[in-house]
């Protein structure tokens, strides 16, 4: 069983694709992650902060098709 793993995305991208690879981890709509992110960010200050942080560390995805 091939594990699960958590990429940027390459065609749900509207800045980093954050947004979206969590979206496509999750297999749920990106709209609602990026809402979710919205919230954060107007709502407690931390969004932005966590966004920028998951920019950083989650990789992009490879460019092998068979991988």
């Amino acid at each position: 069983m091939e594990q699960k793993r958590l990429y940027k995305a390459r065609g749900e991208r509207k800045v980093c694709g954050v947004c979206g690879g969590i979206a496509e981890y999750f297999n749920i709509d990106p709209t609602i992650v990026r809402l979710i992110c919205l919230l954060l960010c107007i709502g407690y200050g931390s969004g932005l902060l966590i966004y920028i942080i998951a920019a950083l560390v989650i990789p992009e995805p490879s460019v092998d098709p068979y991988e």
